[in-house]
C-alpha cells in the first residue's frame, strides 16, 4: 500500500513533533503493510509554510534513517495545500511541493464554510496542467449536507481523497455516512491515513482494511489504496 496523505515530517506543522515521533510513525506505518509514504505537511501561507527544499532535507533525513534501520519503505516530497488563489504562483516559486514533483497536488478545503470562488481557483490550477485533489471530502460539512456538491468538480477533473479512519467513525458519524455515499457514486480514487501523531492509526488498519473490502470488495480496494496512489510516485 501508498499513503498519499501524512504529517510525517517533524516539527513543521500539526503532525510529528520531533524526529523520534517521526520515525515511529514510519514502523507503525511499515508494520501495517505501507511501501511508500507521500508526506503532506500543511502548507498555509499565514502559519505552515516551510518550503519545498526544506521539506526535502528532512525527507532524505528520514529515508536515512530508515535505511540504517533496514526497512523498506521510503518517504516523498508534497504536501496538503490549504486553498488559496495563488496556487500556482507557489508552485511556480518552488515554494509548495506537488506530490513527489508531479503534475499531481493535494489540496484541503475550509471545513465548514464552502468557497464561492472555488471553480475558478481550481480552473486556473488545473489550466497549468496540475490535477488537484481534493483531501478527506467526507469530512467537510457542506459536502455532509450534500455531497453532490462534488459532481461539477468532478466534471472539471479533480480527484478526490478519502481519510481511512472515517470507515471506522474517526471523524465522526455524518463523515462515516458520507463516505460510504461517495463510495457508492465512485467519487473516490484514493485513500490516505491523514496520519499526525504515532499510535492514531496506523495500528488500526487492519480493522480498516477488512471494513473496506466488505464495502467495495478487494479488487476496489487495491485499486484505491495502491494502484491509483502508485500513478502519484
Amino acid at each position: 500500500m501508498i499513503d498519499i496523505h501524512c504529517h510525517i515530517l517533524p516539527g513543521i506543522d500539526d503532525g510529528s513533533r520531533d524526529v523520534e515521533e517521526s520515525m515511529e510513525m514510519i514502523r507503525e506505518a511499515y508494520k501495517a503493510g505501507f511501501t511508500n509514504i507521500i508526506s503532506t505537511s500543511h502548507y498555509i501561507e499565514e502559519s505552515y509554510n516551510v518550503p519545498k527544499v526544506r521539506r526535502q532535507e528532512l525527507i532524505d533525513m528520514l529515508n536515512s534513517k530508515i535505511e540504517q534501520e533496514g526497512m523498506q519503505i521510503k518517504i516523498y516530497n508534497g504536501a496538503e495545500a490549504y486553498i488559496t488563489p495563488n496556487l500556482v504562483e507557489l508552485i511556480k516559486a518552488e515554494e509548495l511541493p506537488t506530490m513527489n514533483g508531479t503534475k499531481y497536488l493535494l489540496m484541503e478545503l475550509p471545513m465548514h464554510n464552502q468557497i464561492l470562488n472555488l471553480e475558478s481557483i481550481v480552473s486556473k490550477v488545473i489550466n497549468q496542467g496540475i490535477t488537484l485533489i481534493i483531501a478527506h471530502p467526507e469530512r467537510y460539512s457542506y459536502v455532509q449536507k450534500n455531497y453532490k456538491v462534488l459532481n461539477e468538480l468532478a466534471e472539471m477533473g479533480v480527484l478526490f481523497q478519502a481519510n481511512y479512519g472515517s470507515c471506522i467513525g474517526q471523524y465522526g458519524k455524518e463523515a462515516e455516512k458520507t463516505l460510504k455515499k461517495l463510495l457508492k457514486a465512485n467519487r473516490i480514487s484514493f485513500f490516505g491515513t491523514d496520519c499526525h501523531r504515532a499510535g492514531s492509526i496506523y495500528d488500526k488498519m487492519p480493522e480498516i482494511l477488512k471494513k473496506l473490502e466488505k464495502m467495495i470488495g478487494k479488487e476496489k480496494l487495491e485499486e484505491l489504496t495502491t494502484i491509483n496512489p502508485q500513478k502519484l510516485i
